[in-house]
């Protein structure tokens, strides 16, 4: 298969419509097709604290109902579906700002947004194994051992990364370099740890190069095993990436 996977795109519609044209892909009647048939992959975090959440969910939702995109939530999108369920969720780390966007639209179309976002999230697996179980795209990681399994505990690892149950001074989760340890012969694409280039390690990729903090908007080509990045638009916030020794 030929498909360009997105790190988180965090409502950067901007920048991700930069990047798909940098790929190749045509924009034709609000939609990025590429003529040599390649297809769109997303690691999840469509949405939250940049400025066009909305419209990366509508043109995600179409390509994944023509069959031209492929999707794995993040937990932005976990906690984005909570709340659309009228779950009690903080409007903090981002959502506040789907929320603002949604709040300004006459109720039909607020519907309208909360139905594609619950029928892409309700039908599309916490991750994808693909290629003949030679790629894996999970938003923040996989372990080798647990792909093809489901419980809570890996659920908790797809969305959030491997967590101590510690917390940063941002309030953040501190993680542990899962990456570092994996072993797995399937080649795993991830995002959901803001860091300043593509990160290569093992037979990982993380694709999450910030753009919604002033970074970059970056792609893997697969299986051609390049990436591709633009730059962001943001404000830069230093302290959102993290470095790895």
């Amino acid at each position: 298969m030929k498909i360009d996977i997105v790190g988180d795109i965090h409502g950067c519609f901007k920048e991700f419509k930069q990047l798909t044209c940098e790929l190749g892909y045509e924009w034709k009647n609000g939609l990025p097709l590429h003529p040599k048939k390649r297809i769109l992959g997303f690691v999840g975090d469509l949405t939250d604290r940049g400025p066009h959440s909305l419209l990366v969910i509508e043109t995600v939702w179409k390509l994944w109902k023509k069959k031209l995109g492929i999707y794995v939530p993040g937990n932005h999108c976990n906690k984005l579906y909570r709340y659309f369920l009228g779950n009690k969720v903080k409007l903090l780390h981002g959502l506040e700002t789907t929320a603002a966007e949604l709040s300004v639209l006459p109720p039909k179309e607020r519907n309208r947004y909360k139905s594609m976002f619950m029928e892409l999230y309700e039908q599309s697996p916490l991750y994808q194994v693909l290629d003949e179980k030679k790629l894996v795209i999970a938003h923040a990681g996989i372990r080798a051992e647990d792909i093809g399994k489901m419980s809570p505990k890996v659920k908790t690892f797809v969305l959030y990364g491997d967590i101590t149950g510690e917390k940063n001074p941002d309030g953040t989760p501190v993680r542990r370099d899962w990456a570092k340890h994996y072993k797995g012969d399937a080649w795993i694409v991830y995002g959901h740890t803001p860091v300043l280039e593509p990160r290569f390690i093992g037979k990982t990729v993380n694709l999450d190069t910030g753009a919604v903090f002033g970074g970059r908007l970056t792609a893997l080509r697969y299986p051609e095993m390049e990436t591709r990045s633009v730059p962001s638009s943001m404000p830069y916030v230093p302290e959102k990436f993290r470095s790895f020794d």
